[in-house]
């Protein structure tokens, strides 16, 4: 049984087996906090390998964890974008190994976007989809594959309040960069990639921001209620479709079939503790 916790491994996958023999043969780069680097390692593991992973010192234990677990080879760099950059390109010079970038990449775009394929295939109803947003690789694969197949169907992003540079960056019509993030959804924090951008700019119908107290709240009702172990940024967006800016929203009166995307259950148990007592 394969299992990596996350959605990443879909687009992980796509990268890896997208490579011609030469390529693969010098391995995978990547930088990254937690699940794109425990999908990568464990889809080079799959097709025999090395995976390098730069991943910033504040990651969750848990995360690099996963990452150790399927053998991925570990540089750690300082918890800021340059240096992980930086890192990542000292390896790629050391190596010749490819850079599979966590979201800013079409292969992983691709890769993600079988989500939405499922999505219309189990339910063909489907008019909502909610779907979390960071860098953009997984809502620019769903939004380009669900209105590729039903264009009236509408995507919405979900993003915390303490990292919202997507809805920032949307409202302006340019890219936004936040100096700083303060948010639970450790997986939410990136900034939007020049692919990503025009794609979440152009299809993504809206974004919904959401407080860490709604986001614990849907990680509650996803263990309590549906017995569904969960991590913050998984849960955001049940948090948004609970919340009452999605549910007082009149552009949203007529959603009656709604899919959201629950993906992401490595989750660091102590600060869940931490954040369920506050």
């Amino acid at each position: 049984m394969i299992i990596s916790g996350a959605f990443k491994f879909r687009g992980a996958s796509n990268a890896i087996f997208s490579l011609d023999d030469e390529q693969a043969s010098k391995g995978v780069v990547t930088h990254s906090s937690g699940n794109h680097a425990a999908a990568l390692a464990l889809a080079a593991k799959l097709r025999g390998i090395p995976a390098y992973i730069v991943i910033p010192k504040n990651a969750p234990k848990c995360k690099v964890d996963n990452v150790r677990r399927y053998g991925g080879q570990i540089i750690w760099c300082e918890a800021n974008m340059q240096s992980r950059e930086e890192t990542a390109n000292k390896v790629l010079r050391e190596t010749g190994a490819v850079l599979v970038h966590p979201y800013n990449d079409a292969r992983i775009i691709s890769g993600q976007g079988t989500l939405s394929l499922e999505f219309l295939d189990q339910v063909p109803e489907l008019d909502t989809l909610i779907v979390p947003i960071s860098g953009g690789g997984l809502i620019s694969g769903v939004v380009i594959g669900a209105k590729s197949i039903k264009p009236g169907v509408r995507v919405v992003a979900a993003e915390p309040k303490g990292a919202d540079d997507a809805a920032q960056s949307k409202a302006l019509g340019r890219i936004i960069t936040l100096a700083q993030t303060n948010t639970i959804a450790d997986g939410l924090r990136a900034s939007l990639g020049d692919l990503t951008w025009p794609i979440v700019r152009d299809l993504v119908d809206d974004i919904i921001t959401v407080e860490d107290k709604e986001i614990v709240e849907a990680m509650r009702y996803c263990y309590e209620i549906l017995k569904v172990a969960i991590e913050p940024s998984g849960a955001i967006g049940l948090a948004a479709v609970l919340s009452d800016s999605f549910k007082q929203n009149p552009a949203w009166i007529d959603s009656r079939n709604i899919g959201i995307v629950l993906s992401g259950g490595n989750v660091d148990l102590n600060v869940l503790w931490e954040s369920l007592k506050k």
